[in-house]
């Protein structure tokens, strides 16, 4: 059955050709529905040769480098899937798109997969998965975003994997309070972007403070904002004992080095998208290293545990000389829970999208050594609640190690996540 090798190339040339030539459209070659000649039921994205799956990616807006990494680690893993024979005889392969972290224009990308493949395993921003999230159930799309917000919560067919943002920012204060750097009736600041990916965050700290008797010292910021000025002077007028960090990298690093500057000590703990190891390159890095946290689902991509170690040194061969960060770790999991639900599919019989998100979220305890074990059974919880401590170092591999093991805090497992909002 299995005719030859085609992904790579592909998805290669998507990430290597101007911006223009990326985006341009392709005839949809889906599967028209049936049973193919090997007796397996098929449907959108699938026929006797291929399986495709898409993409929807950021490689040239504000997130282009975790688009980068996220996607060549993803084009790593379908040419192993490839060269091991594929799945059910069928050679995978990723279909890129570009939206540039602009919504209109993951939507337009959207139109163009939505005939052509029977999922996507990667799919970068909570903004644009939610603009979607009715056709995707109509279209019973199986999606994996790279966004961990409770608005993405409540679909069978958009899985968050790992922990939810305010779930990592409740066990991010709890370290805090173990570890003393706080104490009840402290103030404690966060600043946070504006929309779904702060504010999820928010409700984390709103919960941590109430549970810890800490007053909470909000600092709302738009995306666009760079200069963290005037969110370090409120700070630091406020006397907080620590910062949390729900932005970007580029707000982490202005931040941060502001108030180190200032002499201000206070620990900073980040959500899992406000760090970035370029950072470490920068003028930024002396501040970054002073006490800057990062929490996370995700094992870092230095992390001591042989399938992260195997990973990192295969990515490092294939693409010499491109960052190491825990994108990699990130998209390349991501891609095997995927193929892992099409492999289950493979079995019954029947490679449709609802035969691929069924069998997906049969699995109640998913663990392949890449960091926390997840339950996918559910589509109204996280996939977890354990909350790896990272925190920034130059000399790590991805500039990242862990400071504390992954764990779910009392007050995180006691916590009533906001599905949906």
């Amino acid at each position: 059955m299995k005719r030859k090798v085609r992904v790579t190339a592909a998805a290669a040339l998507a990430l290597i050709l101007p911006m223009g030539m990326t985006a341009c459209s392709e005839k949809a070659t889906g599967g028209s529905g049936g049973t193919g000649a090997d007796g397996v039921k098929i449907g959108t994205g699938v026929t006797d040769d291929v399986i495709k799956i898409g993409v929807e990616t950021d490689l040239t807006g504000v997130y282009a480098p975790l688009g980068k990494s996220l996607t060549q680690a993803q084009q790593m893993y379908v040419e192993e899937i490839n060269k091991a024979g594929g799945v059910c005889g069928r050679d995978l392969e990723l279909v890129v798109r570009d939206h540039g972290y602009d919504v209109q224009k993951a939507v337009s990308a959207y139109s163009e997969l939505q005939g052509e493949v029977v999922g996507m395993p990667q799919f970068i921003g909570s903004p644009m998965v939610s603009a979607l999230k009715q056709r995707i159930e109509a279209d019973k799309m199986f999606i994996i975003p790279n966004a961990w917000s409770t608005t993405l919560l409540g679909s069978k067919y958009i899985q968050v994997t790992g922990t939810t943002y305010d779930v990592d920012m409740i066990n991010g204060v709890a370290w805090l309070m173990d570890e003393g750097m706080i104490k009840k009736g402290d103030k404690i600041g966060h600043v946070y972007f504006e929309g779904d990916y702060g504010e999820s965050a928010l409700n984390g700290s709103k919960h941590a403070a109430e549970e810890f008797g800490l007053e909470l010292v909000e600092q709302k910021i738009k995306a666009t904002a760079t200069d963290m000025t005037a969110q370090a002077s409120a700070l630091e007028s406020a006397d907080v004992k620590a910062i949390l960090m729900s932005a970007g990298p580029r707000q982490s690093a202005s931040l941060a080095g502001i108030v180190r500057s200032r002499g201000v000590t206070a620990p900073i703990v980040a959500s899992n998208s406000g760090f970035s190891p370029q950072l470490l390159e920068t003028e930024a890095a002396p501040a970054l290293l002073k006490g800057f946290y990062l929490t996370s689902a995700g094992a870092p991509i230095g992390a001591d545990l042989p399938a992260v170690k195997k990973l990192a040194d295969a990515y490092g061969k294939k693409y010499p000389g491109q960052p190491l960060d825990n994108a990699v770790v990130n998209g390349y999991t991501n891609a095997a829970i995927f193929v892992d639900a099409l492999k289950e599919a493979c079995k019954a019989k029947d490679l449709t999208r609802e035969s691929v998100i069924n069998l997906h979220r049969a699995r109640k305890s998913y663990d392949t050594g890449y960091g926390t074990p997840m339950d996918f059974s559910t589509f109204t919880e996280p996939a977890t609640r354990r909350t790896y401590i990272l925190r920034a170092d130059k000399e790590a591999l991805g500039g990242l190690v862990v400071e504390r093991e992954a764990d779910t805090s009392p007050a995180a497992t006691g916590y009533q996540v906001p599905v949906g909002k």
